[in-house]
């Protein structure tokens, strides 16, 4: 039992701020190296071939493929994650567009029904038959016709 135990007073403070800036150096690596696959793989300007010949160079000479690529490609970088990002907003946006304005939805076509029939204008068999197709998803939401029972709103 010769060894030699080393206690956290035995270690330099110095030596505490390299191995933090180490650790701090190796992640901000890793990110990088996800950081540049993930833009490979993005780049609709790439045929198969390159994005692969890139992939095996990041993979197999991981600094030097790193470098590289951030020397030869690293510029448009991030032109191309903004680019994805607007193209991710326009995309969400018009879903909430198209989700606000689908129509009206089945209660309000029901209460609309409702109204119609209360004025006289369909009767108590249409009513029920387009209150069926409201309530099946089948009947028309926002035509003037009565959900497919022939008689328009008058």
């Amino acid at each position: 039992m010769s060894a030699r135990t080393y206690l956290a007073y035995d270690y330099p403070l110095l030596g505490a701020f390299w191995t933090m800036l180490m650790i701090f150096l190796w992640i901000m690596w890793i990110v990088l190296l996800f950081r540049i696959v993930t833009d490979i793989f993005r780049d609709d300007g790439l045929s198969g071939w390159a994005k692969a010949g890139w992939l095996v160079f990041c993979v197999l000479l991981p600094f030097l493929g790193v470098f590289v690529y951030v020397i030869a490609r690293g510029r448009n970088m991030g032109h191309r994650e903004r680019a994805q990002a607007r193209a991710q907003q326009e995309e969400f946006n018009a879903y909430i567009r198209k989700a606000a304005a689908g129509g009206s939805s089945s209660v309000d076509e029901l209460a609309r029904l409702s109204e119609i029939r209360d004025r006289g204008a369909i009767t108590d068999e249409e009513f029920r038959r387009a209150k069926d197709l409201v309530l099946s998803g089948h009947g028309p939401a926002g035509r003037a016709d009565t959900a497919g029972t022939g008689v328009s709103a008058r």
